[in-house]
């Protein structure tokens, strides 16, 4: 334990876990990750205060990190499972994909900012955590590393991108949310063969969204 995640940090945690499981988060292995992950560290100092509460803050770039709720949602949905090979599409603060680490996860994250592609890069290992990071497109996806396990997108995007659907190993899942700029649907995709997917439906959340192409600045 140290200076930057004390005593204080663990016991808000501990009430943010308290309270994800009153909002009907059921997953063990989900509520052990947020309860480990140090949330505080991924936000500007001026929201430090604010880091165990259940919502979401800028973190600059005109992106958020993720309310605790919607990360432990999508987290449940994907149904993580000890070294599966997860892409995450749209790294932002890095917050979610230490979550997927804490679950013993293989991330490979891809973030079109190269602002926040440099920050999390250097910041996530100073803290304990190794995912894989890529500058690019997460419309693309990451072709030459596919079959994946498991994709996650942290965006909201008008339709599920044809290229990520053709990335998902057969039996694999997909979580995403798709729809309108003001409101998406939060969607599962399963891949059954080579050519059938199924899709699931569960609510409705807000995201900023997922864009096309990168920025270099």
């Amino acid at each position: 334990m140290t200076e930057y995640d004390n005593l204080r940090h663990q016991g808000l945690r501990k009430r943010l876990v308290d309270g994800l499981k009153i909002k009907g988060i059921r997953d063990e292995n989900v509520l052990a990750a947020i309860g480990k992950v140090p949330r505080h560290l991924f936000m500007e100092s001026s929201f430090l205060n604010f880091a165990y509460k259940d919502q979401a803050f800028p973190i600059g770039a005109g992106q958020t990190i993720s309310q605790p709720y919607t990360v432990a949602v999508q987290s449940s949905l994907l149904q993580v499972e000890k070294n599966d090979k997860i892409l995450e599409v749209g790294t932002g603060s890095g917050y979610q994909a230490a979550v997927l680490l804490e679950m013993s996860a293989k991330v490979l994250t891809i973030e079109r900012q190269k602002e926040l592609f440099q920050k999390v890069q250097s910041f996530l290992p100073e803290i304990g955590y190794h995912p894989v990071c890529f500058f690019g497109d997460g419309y693309e996806g990451l072709p030459a590393f596919a079959p994946f396990d498991k994709i996650l997108v942290t965006a909201g995007a008008t339709s599920v991108p044809p290229a990520l659907k053709e990335q998902l190993k057969v039996g694999g899942r997909m979580v995403i949310p798709v729809g309108k700029e003001n409101r998406q649907e939060m969607m599962v995709i399963i891949r059954i063969s080579e050519k059938e997917f199924k899709t699931e439906k569960h609510g409705g959340f807000v995201f900023v969204p997922l864009l096309k192409g990168t920025v270099n600045f």
